[in-house]
């Protein structure tokens, strides 16, 4: 399930499908529309269909790696079921809908504990706004296992902008020979890390192909991937 294991003496983590279940973003995302069509009186199937589409069209606009913050994504989409003028307290609702259904990966935590206890270097190195990242840390009650945090607000670029990896090295003072890199997409995690000189580990199929030094089913190999024994 991996290639040559060797012990790293750091581990940069991506987020959203790695340290964070994204059907329960997903989830969030529906509570909250949910929430306001009731308030509003809006057709619930419309409403979520209408907001995810516009969310979709707000990413998918931007140019190249350029970064563009998600809360300004979701204003969007909320404005366009209110002819553009959000109702006020909306993000009060999105931030408490998107808390109470956020949920980790299976094995996230307690790999995140296990390679603290060992002594190993962590960081953020994500496609995410700062402060969701931050929130989504905290919500786990992990937060200060991270040395260092990269998001592609700080940066300005998302993966596979090299600029995002030396960053996370930067703030770690790691070198790339000592650092692994785990993420769930493939072109984004595993090829932009191998092209900066990191290992990377691919955790899910989608993520496994030729510039993955290690391939993980499950994020409770990461220990032995690293080199750390019960």
């Amino acid at each position: 399930m991996s290639g040559p294991t060797r012990r790293y003496e750091a581990v940069f983590w991506d987020v959203g499908g790695v340290l964070v279940d994204l059907r329960s973003v997903r989830a969030g995302y529906a509570a909250f529309v949910a929430e306001l069509a009731d308030d509003h009186d809006l057709a619930p199937e419309e409403a979520i269909e209408r907001w995810r589409t516009r969310l979709g069209e707000y990413f998918r606009s931007r140019e190249g790696t350029e970064f563009r913050p998600a809360r300004e994504g979701y204003r969007r989409a909320t404005a366009a079921l209110f002819d553009g003028d959000p109702p006020a307290g909306w993000e009060a609702t999105f931030d408490r809908a998107s808390s109470a259904a956020l949920r980790a990966e299976p094995g996230a935590v307690e790999t995140v504990e296990t390679l603290a206890a060992a002594g190993v270097t962590q960081a953020i190195v994500s496609d995410i706004d700062t402060r969701e990242a931050e929130s989504m840390l905290e919500s786990f009650g992990i937060r200060d296992r991270f040395d260092h945090v990269t998001t592609s607000e700080a940066v300005g670029h998302t993966k596979p902008d090299e600029r995002m990896f030396r960053h996370a090295l930067a703030g770690t003072g790691v070198d790339p020979e000592d650092a692994l890199m785990v993420g769930d997409r493939y072109e984004h995690d595993v090829e932009g890390a191998a092209a900066v000189g990191l290992a990377a580990a691919g955790y899910g199929e989608d993520a496994w192909g030729p510039a993955a030094t290690h391939e993980l089913a499950s994020l409770r190999e990461l220990p032995a991937v690293v080199g750390i024994r019960d």
